[in-house]
């Protein structure tokens, strides 16, 4: 193991040639995943549910709802509208990648 350097934020280098030569050079099977827990219950796996980075505009509007769907959405506590455009979302993602194409909407 060569030599510990530390940076501040936004002192980082970027990558040399040398550096990802290194990087593609490492096998798969070289990998030491030891300390890493293996991930099998994918249950609660919403890849849009934290946004950190990525926070899309938002539009109220106004929307009629069946009586049962907005009961069984408040049933989990607050954050019903969350979760009912996370829902959305998924149904989105899902339908976007049968169709594999890009959207031919824009927000205005």
């Amino acid at each position: 193991m060569g030599k510990v350097v530390k940076y501040k934020m936004g002192e980082v280098p970027e990558p040399s040639e040398k550096d990802w030569a290194r990087v593609r050079a490492i096998k798969d099977e070289d990998i030491d995943f030891s300390d890493i827990p293996e991930i099998t219950d994918f249950s609660d796996f919403r890849p849009y549910s934290k946004r950190e980075f990525y926070r899309p505009v938002k539009k109220t509007i106004t929307c009629k709802l069946d009586a049962d769907i907005l009961a069984w959405l408040k049933a989990s506590g607050k954050g019903y509208q969350t979760r009912l455009n996370s829902i959305l979302r998924d149904c989105m993602q899902v339908q976007l990648a049968k169709d594999s194409k890009k959207p031919e909407w824009s927000v205005k």
